[in-house]
């Protein structure tokens, strides 16, 4: 082959798959005939239609390790792609059917989805919504919204109610929180939280309930509904340890209506006790301007430019003002300790307009506001820390006040006059809140149980009736299990009322002499048998766990319990009981956030039975 038919050859590999073709150009002939050139030895070889069988003839003759590179890529290669039949083809194309497993699994994934994240029922109608289901599984297709409200979410709340009331009824012990709020329709709803140490000594809350609640709030009323909605799910009121709730009077008389061991939600006596401490008129007038900085600064996108730029001259944080909410803990310290960082680049950007330089802060109120901030600060911290649910609390509330008492709310010689007022006074509000008896045993036992603190935040006069209240209701829940079943050592009573005589010996075997260790051997056992009243019992079993070393105080309780459990088998119990009660209503509160976001504007349609069930499905699905 000449030169000038070399040139001609133009590689078509990209025409053909087989990797044969890296070893040959591809030309067409004088006779329309279609030839291969070797690249190895420039020898021409018939391949008409990009036929490969010459080509590979070629190889193995002329170039054999060429060949042996290729072979067991070729043979895969040359094996057909198995074609799709008909029915393949047919089934491929047709939806699922409402019985198939898939169809099922995928609606119920997407029912979940809204529960869960709590999406309105229009999404499943929703074209981008619609699009993202179909790239996922064409062979899917999404029921309407109307089966989601009407059937899907109904079946999944049934579920799930099912599988809930399974977990409670199986614990010994239960603490609840309650509120009342109004949706963004003003509708009114009551909520009900659970809280309980299950069998592997794990800290459960669950949602029960967010009830449309339009009768009057009157304590009667709201008596009465709490006592339905536990029955409603088969509780028994005795097993209730405690009900945490806010300080409304209506729900204080409920509680005490219904008898019910009632703890004062911390967050709110702490949010009280900071209002009441701030009722001064050098407070209320610095308080007053802060207020109308931060408006000021609100509604205005050239004040909030400015402020950015100040910001940035000034090297302060770009940070922007906080608004206080009334109904939002630790609003007002927040919006002081704000207005205190930027108070350069506020009076920068207001010095500048005339028509708000009145705004201004005096150097008063910033001796007001800083005397504030120095008070009120420290405190912040323990609304957020005592408000969790996935942790012990309420053992806290008696080492939180001591610290109060101690520490952060000690009057010092460097503090000014308006902060040793606010300290005096909120610490003198806290001590009388909590003074109450029934709620300082309350919270003296939940403290004991804990090996974290035991006794040692309890007034040292009052330590030897907690241990005496401990033993009582141990005693008190033997003897209630005793009345229910045998008595723990009814199986024993023959073998410690006397001798027993063994089976006889067996015919032919040889009496084996007694050995001298043996006799003292039962000596030992005689004294050791002496029979302990169940008191005693208790007794020595609360002194051992008195004698256990201190567990760190950041450790978790219920982890410590879970590893002692089987040497404080009565004990365990009473810590079961009492430290599943939160210290805080915020279970509640984090109810009516959840409510909120499910009864938006856009949904203010929403039945409030429905709203009951999401709100119970966001709240309750792993």
């Amino acid at each position: 082959m000449s030169a000038a038919e070399s040139e001609e050859i133009v590689n078509k590999r990209g025409k053909f798959s087989s990797p044969v073709w890296q070893f040959f150009g591809y030309y067409k002939s004088d006779r329309s005939q279609t030839n291969a050139v070797c690249k190895l030895c420039k020898t021409v070889v018939p391949a008409k239609s990009g036929n490969t069988t010459n080509l590979m003839y070629h190889l193995s003759r002329a170039h054999p390790l060429e060949h042996s590179r290729i072979q067991p890529t070729t043979s895969v290669a040359a094996t057909p792609h198995k074609q799709q039949t008909t029915m393949e083809r047919y089934s491929a194309s047709v939806p699922y059917g409402k019985e198939t497993k898939r169809y099922k699994d995928i609606t119920e994934a997407v029912a979940y989805h809204i529960a869960k994240d709590m999406l309105p029922f229009s999404t499943v109608e929703k074209s981008g919504y619609k699009k993202l289901i179909h790239v996922l599984d064409p062979r899917y297709v999404l029921p309407g919204r109307k089966y989601f409200s009407k059937t899907a979410i109904p079946k999944l709340y049934v579920m799930c109610k099912e599988s809930v009331q399974q977990e409670i009824l199986s614990a010994k012990y239960f603490a609840t929180t309650s509120d009342l709020w109004s949706s963004r329709t003003s509708e009114p709803y009551i909520s009900l939280t659970i809280h309980f140490i299950d069998n592997e000594w794990g800290l459960k809350t669950r949602c029960l309930e967010t009830a449309y609640f339009p009768e009057d709030h009157t304590g009667e009323v709201i008596a009465e509904g709490l006592k339905e909605a536990l029955l409603s799910w088969g509780l028994i009121e005795d097993k209730m340890v405690c009900i945490t709730t806010d300080s409304g009077a209506n729900v204080v008389k409920a509680t005490s209506l219904n008898n019910w061991t009632r703890l004062q939600c911390f967050g709110h006596r702490l949010h009280s006790a900071i209002g009441a401490a701030g009722k001064d008129k050098r407070v209320e007038r610095a308080v007053g301007v802060c207020k109308k900085v931060v408006s000021s600064f609100s509604y205005s996108w050239k004040k909030k430019s400015a402020l950015s730029k100040a910001q940035e001259r000034l090297n302060l944080p770009k940070h922007q003002l906080v608004t206080e909410s009334l109904t939002r803990w630790g609003s007002r310290q927040k919006m002081v300790a704000r207005v205190l960082e930027q108070q350069k680049a506020i009076t920068e950007v207001l010095s500048s307009d005339k028509n708000n330089r009145h705004l201004i802060p005096t150097w008063q109120d910033i001796d007001v506001l800083e005397s504030m901030h120095a008070a009120l600060t420290p405190l912040l911290e323990f609304t957020d820390s005592l408000s969790g649910e996935s942790y012990v609390t309420v053992s806290y509330v008696k080492p939180v006040l001591h610290l109060f008492r101690s520490s952060l709310l000690k009057v010092n010689d460097g503090d000014t006059q308006l902060t040793k007022e606010l300290k005096t006074k909120i610490m003198t509000y806290l001590d009388e809140k909590y003074a109450d008896p029934d709620t300082d045993d309350l919270l003296d036992m939940a403290t004991f149980v804990d090996p974290r603190f035991k006794g040692r935040y309890i007034r040292p006069g009052k330590v030897g009736a907690i241990q005496m209240r401990a033993v009582s209701e141990i005693m008190d829940e033997d003897q209630g299990q005793s009345q229910a079943g045998p008595s723990e050592g009814a199986a024993d009573q023959g073998a410690e009322g006397g001798a027993v005589s063994g089976p006889p010996m067996p015919l032919g075997v040889k009496k084996q002499r007694k050995s001298l260790g043996s006799f003292f051997k039962k000596q030992c056992q005689d004294d050791d048998a002496l029979p302990l009243t169940e008191k005693q019992k208790v007794e020595s079993e609360l002194e051992r766990y008195l004698m256990c070393p201190d567990a760190d105080s950041e450790s978790n309780p219920l982890d410590w319990w879970r590893l002692h459990e089987h040497n404080f088998p009565r004990l365990s119990q009473l810590a079961k009981k009492y430290l599943c009660i939160p210290a805080t209503s915020t279970p509640s509160e984090r109810i009516f956030s959840t409510g909120g976001n499910i009864v938006t504007c856009t949904r203010a349609a929403l039945d409030p039975e429905k709203v009951n069930q999401l709100v119970f499905l966001a709240q309750n699905l792993d």
